[in-house]
């Protein structure tokens, strides 16, 4: 779907995205402009068009593009040698952290999706989430050690509950964070609570 743009060199990528996601995170799907997309990037109209339908396909575009880049740069740092769960989702948490250190325009991205209501991109979002999160679960936790849970307890129902918990704790952080700058986010803090969690969760379900 988007393999003309992705033919394209690396800097000229980078140009478009950078731009697109600055005016994206600044103002919405809505309000976004790709008149000032395309301004920002240097390239004209007729080519943005080119190598995408239309403003949504680009937004759609840049939200599996977030996506790829933190699975990325995840499964590169992770400790794959480490096999508890516990541990596996503290040293997510600490990596998406570092990852939006380096590209705070990418939380800001984030931040707009979250709270972006436009009806013409929530349902797609809200599908592409729902296969996205799907995947990347299965990909970083399909080889968790899972000899550690309680005997005679239901592995898969006991996982739901540790991500039920832990989906909840990241959708408070992301209200918390909504009018706040990156500098203003006590990420020690934030840590902090969520290991209070992952201790209630392991004394709930580890032997």
């Amino acid at each position: 779907m988007y393999s003309k743009f992705l033919n394209l060199d690396k800097e000229k990528q980078d140009r478009i995205i950078n731009a697109a996601i600055k005016e994206f995170a600044q103002k919405g799907y809505d309000k976004a402009s790709t008149n000032e997309i395309v301004k920002e990037a240097g390239i004209s109209k007729g080519l943005l068009f080119h190598y995408f339908q239309n403003k949504k396909q680009l937004y759609l575009f840049l939200y599996e593009h977030m996506i790829d880049i933190l699975m990325e740069k995840i499964t590169e740092k992770i400790n794959w040698d480490e096999k508890d769960i516990f541990v596996r989702y503290r040293q997510i948490a600490l990596l998406k952290i570092e990852i939006y250190q380096i590209y705070p325009e990418m939380l800001n991205f984030a931040k707009s999706i979250y709270k972006d209501s436009s009806p013409a991109v929530k349902i797609d979002i809200n599908r592409r989430a729902k296969k996205l999160f799907e995947s990347s679960f299965n990909k970083l936790f399909s080889d968790i050690d899972l000899s550690k849970f309680k005997k005679g307890i239901d592995i898969k129902k006991a996982i739901n509950i540790i991500n039920w918990t832990l989906e909840g704790f990241a959708y408070q952080m992301q209200e918390k964070a909504l009018s706040l700058s990156w500098e203003q986010i006590d990420s020690e803090e934030t840590m902090a609570e969520m290991e209070e969690y992952l201790k209630i969760l392991r004394n709930s379900l580890y032997e």
